[in-house]
């Protein structure tokens, strides 16, 4: 417990099961606690329900504003999408019959170069926000498109609903599929520049921005190393794809023959670090996953998308292994639901289809792949400090989930205690069951609009 001080004032207490993950232990079940926010939105308590008269009295309380949760209900750390497209989101749940570079080519390209109108943006980002946030992302990685100005209005629209965003503009300047939808080495840098100036700029308070190359086979050595540079002197975040399919890996050794490896490419031009996060990464070497471990780069990894467009299937066993930070994402519209439960229920998908290909395998279970999609997002995107967990100086990022909603997808049984109510909500549950959304403690679902 942190001790009170004169200036802090307690704008929330919940009282009732508390589940989250914490490094020594995937699931930590709390239960009969109370927790206490303060008006920063960061934990200020969390204790046994025994010491509630002498809390209230410590932090200035009424017993009466206490939120209870009721005997299905529990609070839970949000969820932390490491990986998600949302210019893609317009098309999601289609076109997922081509294998990567022709997906690109053929849908994705052509669909991202409309962005350069603004209203078609409003559009398609109001709603992917709307839509993560529904389903409890709390936190969101996302790749927006080449335009600035649009890319500057998705973070405008984390913002304005309250979502944590790392927001990233994307930069390629070889596409000679689709050669309208890229810039110039010299735009690229410009447009780049102009887009983290003016997100700063703003000062929103979780919506910040990512260095976003997309990969390396639409970039040139100079932009990568460009970007790389703009990366560290503003101390910012990273972002892009590698080894998602194997033809991508045989041409990216075509392009770059001074590298070793994908990995190499990366690390070359400064783009490795310990705020950076590369999706997939399906076929990674070990000797590259130690790379990452040296780096303290991370790996977000996007099951529902790797099935969908068949380009691989990550061993996360060995990742981990390795001692490789991973997070879990979505990877819209490659992957074709937005929802980090069902990123999660795909991780474990694969991981059991690794274990029938291969016996020794350690299948993963459901309480690792739940920290993954909550501590270990925030992990992978240097944000453990700041969310993951119900520590207390946390910032509060919960959801309150009622496993009985009414109409809802899950039937309980008598004797069923919380944490076959937590397996049950993971592997059936869905955006019904989500019934508050907290970041930074503003409540921001249900939205104020509906």
């Amino acid at each position: 417990m942190r001790q009170n001080d004169t200036t802090a004032r307690i704008a929330h207490v919940f009282s009732g099961t508390f589940v989250h993950s914490t490094p020594r232990a995937a699931v930590e079940i709390l239960e009969n606690c109370v927790l206490g926010v303060d008006d920063e939105g960061k934990i200020a308590f969390i204790e046994k329900e025994k010491d509630l008269v002498s809390l209230s009295k410590i932090w200035l309380f009424e017993t009466s504003d206490i939120k209870q949760l009721g005997q299905n209900e529990f609070l839970m750390p949000g969820m932390v999408d490491t990986h998600i497209h949302a210019s893609q989101y317009s098309y999601t749940g289609t076109a997922l019959d081509l294998p990567l570079l022709e997906w690109l080519n053929t849908y994705t390209f052509p669909v991202e170069a409309k962005y350069k109108d603004l209203e078609f943006a409003n559009n398609v980002y109001t709603k992917v926000v709307r839509r993560t946030l529904k389903n409890g992302t709390t936190t969101a990685c996302y790749f927006a498109t080449i335009h600035t100005d649009a890319s500057l209005l998705l973070g405008e629209l984390a913002d304005k609903f309250g979502q944590r965003a790392l927001v990233g503009k994307v930069c390629m300047d070889c596409n000679s599929a689709v050669p309208q939808y890229k810039e110039s080495p010299s735009e690229c840098k410009v447009e780049t520049d102009r887009f983290i100036k003016e997100l700063l700029k703003k000062q929103y308070p979780h919506v910040k921005p990512v260095v976003t190359p997309r990969f390396a086979l639409s970039c040139s050595a100079s932009l990568l190393s460009e970007l790389g540079e703009i990366a560290n002197n503003n101390k910012l975040h990273i972002q892009s794809h590698i080894s998602e399919n194997k033809e991508e890996v045989e041409l990216v050794k075509t392009l770059f023959p001074g590298c070793k490896s994908y990995t190499d490419v990366y690390l070359k031009h400064n783009l490795l670090t310990d705020k950076t996060v590369m999706a997939h990464g399906c076929h990674l070497t070990d000797e590259e996953l130690e790379i990452f471990h040296e780096t303290g780069s991370a790996i977000s990894h996007c099951p529902n998308s790797n099935i969908s467009i068949c380009s691989g299937m990550l061993n996360v066993r060995n990742v981990l292994k390795h001692k490789v930070k991973l997070g879990l994402g979505t990877d819209v519209a490659g992957g074709y639901s937005p929802s980090v439960l069902d990123a999660m229920r795909r991780t474990l998908d694969t991981s059991k289809t690794l274990t029938i290909q291969d016996p020794q395998h350690q299948t993963l279970t459901f309480e690792e792949v739940f920290r993954l999609a909550t501590l270990g997002g925030s992990e992978a995107l240097s944000l453990d400090e700041q969310i993951g967990n119900f520590v207390v100086g946390k910032d509060f990022d919960a959801l309150r989930v009622n496993v009985c909603v009414p109409d809802g997808p899950i039937d309980l049984f008598p004797g069923e205690g919380p944490k076959v109510i937590l397996e049950k909500f993971l592997n059936l549950g869905d955006d019904r069951n989500i019934t508050e959304v907290y970041v930074a403690g503003r409540q921001v679902v249900p939205f104020l609009d509906t």
